[in-house]
């Protein structure tokens, strides 16, 4: 199939970072993270969020990420408040759970969590006479953008951190799709504010460009003492560190990594106005690079069923929610392939 919008991963790498691991394919460095190549591309992520001081580590993918931050943030008898959307509570195959920890979730608005959800949890939770015989609330995950596409505001974030600071537990930001977030015209929320108001987020290169890895960003390197060793211990360190490093490094050179979120946000926008065009119900627009539409379940799940897109959810008896998304890597030629099928 010459296109394909299941998700924005399917394509392998950008070419500079392709040319720049063939350009350096032979060179021998140092291992896990200590080359010039990732001592660079880490510099070039403090300089990004203007926070000199942080500490950047590079793992593998978003679920390997997750488990290895969360479980290194919670106690034992703790869990993570999550959105009931949000990735680590259904696709991820249990693996918070599986490292113990309790995925506490919260209603989502847009697959967004408030503040005041998230104040409300904490405190019921507490006044609760029995609560030392319940999992505790530990920390807040987020993503950004969204398993809808949708993206937290700067405001929003701002008030999200306030409630973590008056009940003394972590902000988590999710940052698999980040790029796609940075790249919306409605986006205020940069590098350097998620930097003082996220306790530890990850820069996603898996669905951003990178053929795979995420960059970890922990402002204040105390947080978790010994994080290399605890990403060790999980299996997430990577020996040839620096085929993740010269990727971040070619991604934070030139606004790469910005460009790149910035033309699959003109390319869903295109997208978009095709589907309308064409009179197919919207179930919701968000401003980033995912798109859900309704669709009959003769198209989803008959003989031609699975045209390049990603079942979501049922909408009622015959029609089904389906999210196509764009990437760094669609072209126009893709989408009126598509919408010529449609």
């Amino acid at each position: 199939m010459a296109f394909n919008f299941q998700s924005d991963y399917m394509e392998g790498a950008h070419p500079l970072i392709l040319q720049r691991l063939a350009e350096t394919n032979l060179e021998k460095t140092a291992g896990y993270g200590s080359d010039p190549y990732s001592l660079q591309a880490k510099e070039r992520i403090r300089e990004a969020c203007e926070c000199p001081q942080a500490e950047v580590q590079f793992l593998v993918g978003g679920t390997q990420t997750n488990a290895t931050v969360i479980s290194a943030l919670l106690r034992p008898c703790q869990g993570v408040i999550s959105a009931e959307t949000g990735h680590i509570a259904i696709h991820e195959a249990g693996a918070i759970e599986r490292g113990g920890h309790k995925v506490l979730i919260v209603p989502h608005y847009e697959g967004k969590i408030s503040a005041a959800d998230i104040d409300s949890y904490i405190t019921d939770f507490y006044a609760d006479a029995n609560y030392s015989h319940m999992v505790m609330p530990g920390m807040v995950y987020l993503s950004q953008p969204t398993e809808y596409g949708s993206i937290y505001s700067k405001a929003e974030m701002a008030d999200i951190h306030d409630v973590c600071r008056k009940h003394h537990i972590p902000l988590y930001v999710d940052g698999a799709r980040l790029a796609y977030a940075l790249g919306s015209p409605q986006n205020d929320l940069s590098p350097p504010d998620l930097a003082r108001l996220a306790d530890i987020f990850y820069i996603g290169g898996t669905k951003c460009g990178a053929l795979f890895g995420e960059a970890v960003v922990m402002p204040d390197p105390g947080l978790i003492p010994n994080f290399f060793t605890v990403i060790k211990q999980h299996g997430a360190l990577l020996a040839k560190g620096r085929i993740v490093g010269i990727q971040f490094l070619t991604l934070f050179t030139d606004d790469l990594y910005t460009r790149l979120g910035r033309h699959a946000l003109s390319m869903a926008e295109m997208l978009k106005e095709g589907l309308h065009a064409k009179n197919i119900p919207f179930f919701f627009e968000p401003p980033t690079n995912q798109l859900f539409v309704i669709l009959p379940d003769s198209l989803v799940f008959g003989p031609d069923g699975q045209a390049g897109f990603c079942f979501w959810e049922k909408y009622d008896d015959s029609h089904s929610v389906v999210r196509l998304a764009t990437s760094w890597a669609t072209t126009p030629a893709d989408i009126n392939q598509f919408l010529a099928l449609l």
